[in-house]
């Protein structure tokens, strides 16, 4: 093997070891990477902080990276790449109650779009001394582990997916009529189907998925409740503590993920981020 691949936890994740991220990677390492992420749904890439170009070439090992919807955030003469900086530079810019931030609400990315990304990655550039721990869970496992009869009752349901949701605690950042006109609402599957791997997951976000098609509104939250419920169980769940330089690259596809935001006031917080096309829920 050319890297060292280490499990991280029980429900998920591996660390990788060994590799130099600031050149481009055999055809050997790459298939190797790939093989990992499937296996563990998320690799902490353990490397130094990489310019936008070398973390996009890391990026395209897992797929093809794209624009996110929003456009303040993106890395000039490398749009695909977003710089996201979450420092709380005074301290009434930090919540005081968690649940009011959209980052610490458990959610897949971009579920909103008709075709959600595959996966994540997120490379931390500048950390704070302590919290602002990334956390996931591991949906396929949640979902292996349901009662058959609560499987037969998901099967065929479809949920709404949104840019934002009343379901939601904090409103989500408002777009502009041109990115209002890209993301309407899309309908995906309540348990959906790996692409690659053929494994089911439950397939659910806190921030975006609105409702049950054909399901009262009040029988939908129930029905989503209980599934959020289930897939945040701790024998699913892996919190990243991060170091500077690590590249997390995660499934969309099996995995949720939140923010522990309670992290220090004036203590720079910023990644760089990119996210990978991904197919249609089915």
């Amino acid at each position: 093997m050319t890297f060292q691949i280490r499990p991280l936890s029980d429900a998920l994740g591996a660390e990788v070891l060994g590799g130099n991220f600031k050149e481009a990677l055999t055809v050997n390492e790459i298939d190797e990477l790939k093989s990992a992420f499937l296996t563990y749904h998320l690799l902490c890439l353990r490397s130094d902080p990489l310019s936008p170009k070398s973390f996009y070439q890391v990026a395209s090992y897992f797929g093809t990276p794209f624009m996110e919807t929003t456009r303040k955030n993106w890395v000039g003469d490398v749009p695909e790449i977003s710089r996201l900086e979450s420092t709380y530079k005074t301290q009434e810019a930090k919540p005081k109650d968690p649940k009011f931030s959209r980052r610490s609400g458990w959610h897949t990315d971009h579920s909103f779009k008709e075709f959600p990304p595959k996966a994540t990655l997120l490379h931390g550039h500048e950390i704070p001394s302590e919290a602002g721990q990334t956390r996931f869970c591991n949906t396929q496992k949640a979902y292996d582990n349901l009662p058959e009869a609560t499987k037969q009752q998901l099967e065929g349901l479809m949920g709404v997916h949104s840019y934002d949701t009343e379901r939601a605690p904090v409103r989500a950042v408002a777009r502009t009529a041109e990115e209002i006109a890209e993301t309407p609402d899309v309908v995906h599957p309540l348990v959906r189907t790996h692409d690659e791997t053929g494994n089911k997951a439950l397939y659910f976000n806190s921030n975006r998925t609105d409702r049950v098609v054909g399901l009262e509104r009040r029988e939908s939250n129930q029905l989503l409740d209980t599934i959020h419920e289930r897939m945040i169980e701790p024998q699913y769940r892996y919190d990243h503590d991060w170091r500077v330089g690590d590249i997390v690259v995660w499934d969309n596809r099996c995995l949720i993920h939140s923010v522990n935001v309670d992290y220090p006031v004036g203590e720079p917080r910023i990644h760089l981020r990119t996210l990978i096309k991904g197919t249609r829920p089915e």
